[in-house]
C-alpha cells in the first residue's frame, strides 16, 4: 500500500399564549448523587435538564445509552485495544472513517493508551487540561450510561446488536476522554494507524466515508427580517461512532443549548442557544507534519549534529485464541516514528498538532453559553482547541462570522521553503520537514495557548453583514465579495479551483439574495432557507447540459470501448427531459452520474486536470469556470457510449431514479454525489450493481439545522437524516430518515412551553 494511502484520510423564547396539553407520561429511576429530567419530544429527541453539570451529564449519558448503547460499547472495546481478543485480529474494525484490521487497530490504541497522554493532559490546569465543569459533565455522562446498563442488564438490552454479548460492560471516564482525543486526531494520527503501528492491509483498499460539510452564516443584509440565520449541514458517516446525536442540554440560568454532538461526546458541537448559532465544516488546513529523521544506527537519529535515541514502546495485543502479539514501536521528539517509508538512511516521524488536544470539549461547552458572537469568539480564543474545522456563526444582531480557529501547525511559507525536504510520496500533501535541525521545529505565536500552533491573531477570519459560507473549500471564497488572501499555505491555497459543491453553494446563496431562484421575494426567511438547502441541484449537469445536447445531435451513435457503435439517442432524450435535480423520481439523475463518472479525471499526482472542460479554470473568474464540455472529444464520446451500453447490457432502464438506486434502512434516499456538484450530497461505498442499486448510503448530509435567531427567540428546523437510534428495533431507528426521504423537516422545540406543547412528550426523571 502506498504511503499516501497510509498518511491521508482522512443550540429564551417565552410563549405568552396559554397552551393546554395532556399530562405527559412520567417515569422515574431512583438513585442518589446525580439527578436529571429527560423530556423526549417527537422522534424521540431528548431535552435533558439538571441543576448542575454532573447531573446534566448523567441525564445525557442515560438518554444516549437508551438509544445507542451498542455503538459506544463496541467503540470502548476499540479504544482499549481489545478488538482482536473479542472479534479476532483479521476482522475489520468499527472505525467508520478509516477501518483497518483489528490487530492494527489494537496496536495503535494500545500505543496511545500506553503513552500516558490522557493522564498527562488531565493533570494540567485549564485551558490545557479540562475545566471543572467539563470534568463533572464527563463523570456524570459515564455514570448515566452505566446506570442505564445496570438497570437494564446486558441480557435485556433492546438492541439485538449487542444484547447478551460478553464484551458489553460499563464504560469509564478514560473511555470518554479517549474518544474525545481520538475525535480530535481524526485528521491526523487516528487515520494513520497502519503507518504508525505497522499493521497489515485493511480488508478493503477503499477508505471509509470522508467527512465534509456545508455551512452558511447569514447576516442581516441577507435575511428578510434582518435577523441572523444559520444553516448547518455536516456530512459525516451514517454508521458508527461518528454519527450525530440530537439533544438539548439545560441547566437553568447557566446553559441552554440545542443541536447535535457526535456519539460518546457530552457536549453540543453544532447548535444554537437563544442568542447565537454556529456550525462547522472540515478545514483545508494541515493537521500534521512529517519530520524526516536522519538515522544514526538502528535506534538513533541526528538533531543539530547530536544523536538522540529513539524511544521504545513495547505493545502487546491479546488475540481471540489467547496468544499474544508483541510489537516494538518507536518514538521521537516529534512524535511516533512511522513504520512506513523507512529506508537505511531515513525514517519519518509524525508530528500531530492534536496529539494532546482535549481543549475542544471545553471550547464547545463555552460556545454553548455565549450570549453573542463576541462571547463565542472569546471562547474560541481562550481554548484554541477546534481540531480540524472551520467555524461559521451568527447572532441575534445579524452579524455573520467565519474563522478557521482550528489547531494548525505553525509552519509559515518561509519556514516551509527553508525546511521542506523531498517527500517519500509525491502525492502526500502534508509538509515533510527536515528533522535533523531544530531550526525546522514548528514556530510560536505569543497569543497561542501552546507552542507550535498559530494563535488567534494569525487565523483566517471574516466578519460580514451579508453572509459567510463554506463547503469544504479553502477560506479564499468564503464570500466572493471579499476574497480572503494573504495567509500561509498551511491554511489552504487561494486562487485554486473552487470545485463544484462550493460553487453551487455560493450560487444558491446569490440566487436567494437576488430572488433569482423563484422562491419568492429576495432575501432569506426560514422557509426559503429550508427550501434552498434541500433543492437537490446538480451543478455539473447544469454546466454541461447544452454541450451534451449538442453532442447528442452531432454524434447519435458514438463508438464505445472496443469500437462498437452505440445508439445513444434514447439516453439523450432522457437527459434532455431531466430538470437537473436529484429528487427521488429524477429520471436521468443516475444516468448522468454514471456518464459523468466515466469522464477522465486525474488519479495520480502530476496528471492534468479534467481536460474535457471547454473553458478551463480561471482564478480571475472562479465562480464561472471551469465550464462547458469538449463535445467532440473521443474520450467524452466513448464515456457516453460505454455508459449506455452498460445500462443495456445489465437491462437497466435509462430512466433509473435515485429512489430506486439509493437506499438506507430500506428507505429511498434522494440526492447526488460530491463530484457531481451536489450541495446535500450522498455517498455510497461501491458501484451500481446489476440490479440498479448502489450499496447503502454511508455518508452525506447528517444533521441538518436551519436556525433563525429572532429577538423573541430561536426558530429552528432540523433533520437527523439517519434518525436518532442505531438500534434496528427502535421506533426511532428510521423515522427521521423517512422524513428526509420525503424532503420534510422537524420543527424545533426549544423553549419550555414549546416542549410541553408536544403531544408526544414523555418525561423521565433519572438519578443515581
Amino acid at each position: 500500500m502506498k504511503l499516501r494511502q497510509r498518511l491521508s484520510a482522512m443550540t429564551a423564547l417565552t410563549l405568552v399564549a396559554a397552551l393546554t396539553v395532556a399530562s405527559p407520561a412520567r417515569a422515574s429511576v431512583a438513585g442518589g448523587r446525580y439527578t436529571a429530567e429527560i423530556r423526549r419530544t417527537e422522534y424521540g429527541i431528548p431535552h435533558v435538564t439538571a441543576k448542575d453539570h454532573g447531573g446534566l451529564g448523567f441525564g445525557y449519558g442515560y438518554a444516549f445509552a437508551q438509544d445507542n448503547l451498542c455503538v459506544m460499547a463496541s467503540w470502548a472495546v476499540t479504544l482499549r485495544g481489545e478488538r482482536s481478543r473479542v472479534f479476532g485480529p483479521e476482522a475489520e474494525s468499527d472505525d467508520p472513517i478509516r477501518p483497518v484490521d483489528n490487530l492494527t487497530s489494537d496496536l495503535y490504541y494500545k500505543s496511545v493508551a500506553g503513552s500516558g497522554v490522557i493522564r498527562r493532559v488531565l493533570s494540567q490546569p485549564p485551558p490545557l487540561g479540562p475545566g471543572a465543569e467539563l470534568r463533572e459533565l464527563v463523570d456524570g455522562y459515564v455514570a448515566g450510561y452505566n446506570r442505564y446498563l445496570a438497570r437494564t442488564g446486558v441480557a435485556n438490552l433492546p438492541d439485538p446488536t449487542c444484547r447478551g454479548k460478553s464484551w458489553v460492560g460499563p464504560i469509564t471516564a478514560t473511555d470518554v476522554w479517549s474518544n474525545l482525543l481520538d475525535l480530535n486526531k481524526m485528521a491526523g494520527g487516528s487515520q494513520l494507524k497502519e503507518a504508525i503501528a505497522g499493521g497489515g492491509e485493511p480488508e478493503t483498499d477503499r477508505p471509509g466515508p470522508a467527512p465534509g460539510s456545508n455551512g452558511w452564516a447569514l447576516g442581516r443584509r441577507a435575511t428578510r427580517a434582518d435577523h441572523g440565520m444559520l444553516l448547518a449541514d455536516p456530512h459525516f458517516p451514517w454508521n458508527g461512532i461518528r454519527r450525530f446525536y440530537q439533544v438539548q442540554l439545560t441547566i437553568p440560568g447557566v446553559l441552554d443549548v440545542a443541536g447535535a454532538s457526535l456519539y460518546g461526546t457530552p457536549v453540543v458541537q453544532i447548535g444554537h442557544n437563544a442568542h447565537v448559532a454556529w456550525t462547522h465544516t472540515v478545514s483545508h488546513a494541515h493537521r500534521f507534519s512529517l519530520y524526516r529523521l536522519k538515522l544514526a544506527g538502528e535506534s538513533g537519529y541526528e538533531v543539530d549534529g547530536q544523536v538522540e535515541p529513539m524511544g521504545r514502546q513495547e505493545v502487546t495485543v491479546t488475540l481471540k485464541d489467547g496468544t499474544l502479539v508483541a510489537r516494538t514501536l518507536h518514538t521521537s521528539r516529534y512524535g511516533p516514528v512511522l513504520a512506513a517509508g523507512r529506508s537505511e538512511k531515513y525514517a519519518y516521524a509524525l508530528a500531530d498538532v492534536n496529539a494532546a488536544n482535549l481543549r475542544a470539549a471545553d471550547e464547545w461547552l463555552a460556545m454553548g453559553k455565549a450570549g453573542d458572537l463576541k462571547e463565542l469568539r472569546a471562547a474560541q480564543d481562550a481554548h484554541q482547541g477546534m481540531p480540524f474545522v472551520y467555524t461559521l456563526a451568527t447572532d441575534t444582531g445579524g452579524t455573520a462570522s467565519f474563522a478557521d480557529a482550528s489547531v494548525v501547525p505553525h509552519v509559515t511559507d518561509a519556514r516551509a521553503s527553508r525546511c521542506t525536504v523531498p517527500s517519500p510520496d509525491p502525492s502526500l500533501e502534508a509538509y515533510v520537514l527536515d528533522g535533523s535541525t531544530s531550526k525546522c521545529l514548528w514556530g510560536k505565536d505569543r497569543d497561542a495557548v501552546v507552542p507550535g500552533i498559530f494563535g488567534p491573531g494569525n487565523q483566517p477570519r471574516l466578519t460580514r453583514a451579508d453572509y459567510v459560507s463554506n463547503a469544504n473549500n479553502t477560506p479564499w471564497m468564503t464570500n466572493p465579495s471579499a476574497p480572503m488572501t494573504g495567509y500561509d499555505q498551511v491554511w489552504g491555497r487561494s486562487r485554486t479551483d473552487v470545485e463544484a459543491r462550493p460553487r453551487v453553494s455560493l450560487d444558491m446563496i446569490a440566487q436567494r439574495i437576488s430572488g433569482a431562484d423563484k422562491l419568492g421575494a429576495p432575501g432569506f426567511t426560514l422557509d426559503t432557507l429550508s427550501a434552498t438547502a434541500r433543492g437537490k441541484r446538480n451543478l455539473t449537469f447544469e454546466l454541461l447540459r447544452p454541450d451534451v445536447a449538442a453532442l447528442c445531435r452531432a454524434h447519435p451513435k458514438p463508438a464505445a470501448t472496443g469500437g462498437e457503435r452505440v445508439d445513444v439517442r434514447a439516453a439523450c432524450r432522457t437527459l434532455a427531459a431531466w430538470d437537473g435535480r436529484a429528487t427521488l423520481d429524477a429520471r436521468g439523475a443516475i444516468l448522468w452520474r454514471e456518464f459523468y463518472s466515466r469522464l477522465p479525471r486525474p488519479v495520480k499526482p502530476g496528471e492534468p486536470a479534467q481536460y474535457w472542460w471547454r473553458v478551463p479554470f480561471d482564478p480571475d473568474h472562479p465562480l464561472t469556470t471551469p465550464r462547458g464540455l469538449k463535445r467532440d472529444d473521443p474520450m467524452v464520446l466513448r464515456a457516453l457510449a460505454d455508459t449506455v451500453r452498460d445500462f443495456r447490457t445489465r437491462d437497466l432502464p435509462l430512466t433509473l431514479t435515485p429512489g430506486r438506486a439509493q437506499r438506507y434502512s430500506s428507505l429511498p434516499i434522494p440526492g447526488c454525489t460530491e463530484f457531481e456538484g451536489c450541495f446535500d450530497r450522498v455517498r455510497m461505498r461501491g458501484p451500481l450493481d446489476a440490479n440498479g442499486r448502489y450499496p447503502d448510503v454511508d455518508t452525506g448530509s447528517s444533521f441538518m439545522m436551519a436556525v433563525e435567531l429572532t429577538p423573541g427567540g430561536p426558530r429552528t428546523r432540523t433533520i437527523l437524516t439517519y434518525s436518532l437510534s442505531a438500534n434496528p428495533s427502535s421506533p426511532h431507528h428510521a423515522d427521521q430518515t423517512a422524513l428526509f426521504s420525503r424532503g420534510e423537516w422537524v420543527t424545533g422545540r426549544f423553549t419550555d412551553a414549546e416542549i410541553k406543547a408536544d403531544p408526544h412528550l414523555s418525561v423521565t426523571t433519572v438519578s443515581g
